[in-house]
């Protein structure tokens, strides 16, 4: 079973050219054997594109964008569905393949027993901790949490209205030495005024 990526190889929009970057540097990092198919420059690969692509999965205007990823004639999915398996380890559930041995995906039948089992362990944690757990026992990490951030608030509004204080204080005695220098200089003027007068007699 091949893979096959539908690209545009002259596609020119940046974020299509990344897409397709994406999933081909993805598919060789797993070493999963895929041919790249352009439909910029082959009309026949563009058009069985366009038609294999299912009708619920097209887009608004019907034209699906590169790129497209296909397990031989059966459709995967697109860039965005690609990208979300990728982010949840089943990129080889998506692509239709057997993961390989040592690999983090679980076959699906094996993932949903796991899952069970887990419910069930963790079913039995929660009725453990319900018995282990005092009645007086109300703090939980959660109030400690919002009391250390309701401390770190008081704090920052403590030291905002400290800076307040300390440029309300430099301000106040701003305009006291501007108060003393116009009554020094007003001191002066009338010194001044004075003499020259005594001068005149």
């Amino acid at each position: 079973m091949v893979i096959k990526v539908f690209l545009a190889s002259s596609s020119g929009s940046t974020a299509i050219k990344k897409k397709q970057q994406d999933v081909v540097a993805f598919l060789e990092a797993l070493k999963v054997d895929y041919a790249q198919l352009d439909i910029a420059c082959n009309e026949e690969n563009r058009m069985w594109m366009r038609q294999n692509v299912p009708e619920e999965k097209k887009p608004s205007n019907g034209i699906p964008l590169p790129p497209q990823i296909f397990n031989e004639e059966s459709y995967c999915g697109d860039y965005e569905t690609f990208f979300d398996a990728k982010e949840d380890n089943a990129v080889y559930s998506f692509l239709g393949l057997a993961p390989p041995p040592g690999s983090k995906e679980v076959p699906e039948e094996d993932r949903n027993g796991d899952a069970h089992e887990d419910e069930e362990e963790a079913e039995e944690g929660i009725e453990e901790d319900e018995v282990a757990e005092p009645e007086g026992n109300e703090a939980t990490e959660g109030d400690e949490e919002a009391e250390e951030t309701g401390h770190a608030e008081e704090d920052e509004e403590q030291e905002e209205e400290d800076l307040q204080s300390e440029e309300e204080e430099e301000l106040r005695q701003l305009e006291n030495e501007e108060e003393a220098d116009v009554e020094e200089e007003g001191q002066e003027e009338e010194y001044l005024e004075e003499t020259q007068e005594e001068e005149t007699e």
